[in-house]
């Protein structure tokens, strides 16, 4: 499933094509997708500038002109592409947004996990998708006295605490591995090892929300200049491997934490 570094570089993909183009109009090539599209949902559109294409999350949001916003989700398979004249298409393309540029946008989905849906634009932030999500991890507002708040008093581990979305938004499981492993704490530890029982961020509050932006921004780089690649993670699907840290001699252990995969370093991971 794409995590919030794959969105971004969808964001910044569309963002020169999309902002500031009129959709002349929507072309729906079925009724729904994880859930049924909104009644008049491409009538609504035609005609409208996109004034803005932000991410929350791993949610995509487009501020229209009409005052409506399209908020939308890849899923686990969904992506958009701007075709080429020699594009032949694909039966999984689902939708299509003509562009008064003459450009196309083409979104496909081939499990259909994806979803798209219309709100104004002044009720957007209580979506049912967006509401009660934690802070951006790049934002100036996630630092580590925001992960110590979040995680006091918490008896679940660290990694699952940060996969709550209500504790950072958008932040998925490999990157949240990846993240452990530069910080150096263990996934199984407590969430509430790295505060005070006041909140107060300890130490490892302050290294594992450097390490957050750090893999993210990393990612992001990564993600706008060349396609996924599993070789480039620390320990993510590296179980038995030697772990990377330098002059550490660890071996990568995996271990299933509600419901997903964690990797990481017994030896330099406390």
């Amino acid at each position: 499933m794409p995590e919030l570094p794959e969105v971004e570089a969808v964001r910044r993909q569309l963002e020169p094509v999309m902002v500031g183009a009129r959709i002349t109009r929507v072309e729906l090539r079925r009724p729904d997708l994880r859930a049924p599209f909104p009644r008049r949902f491409a009538q609504r559109m035609q005609g409208a500038t996109t004034l803005a294409l932000t991410r929350r999350a791993k949610y995509l949001v487009a501020s229209l002109s009409s005052g409506d916003s399209l908020v939308m989700h890849l899923g686990m398979s969904g992506s958009f592409r701007v075709p080429h004249a020699s594009d032949a298409g694909d039966a999984h393309d689902h939708v299509v947004f003509h562009l008064s540029s003459g450009v196309e946008v083409v979104f496909n989905d081939p499990r259909r996990f994806g979803f798209m849906d219309l709100v104004r634009t002044a009720r957007v932030d209580r979506h049912p998708s967006l509401i009660g999500l934690g802070p951006e991890p790049l934002s100036a507002a996630f630092d580590a006295a925001a992960l110590a708040r979040a995680c006091a008093g918490k008896r679940t581990s660290l990694k699952v605490a940060l996969l709550d979305q209500q504790v950072v938004a958008g932040l998925g499981n490999i990157y949240a591995v990846e993240a452990l492993h530069i910080a150096g704490l263990s996934p199984l530890r407590r969430a509430s090892t790295i505060a005070t029982p006041g909140g107060v961020p300890r130490e490892a509050a302050g290294r594992l929300a450097a390490a957050i932006k750090q893999v993210l921004d990393e990612a992001i780089d990564r993600q706008t200049s060349a396609p996924y690649r599993s070789d480039r993670f620390r320990v993510y699907d590296r179980a038995r491997e030697p772990c990377r840290r330098p002059r550490c001699p660890g071996v990568i252990r995996r271990r299933t934490q509600a419901g997903r995969s964690s990797f990481y370093c017994p030896v330099c991971q406390r």
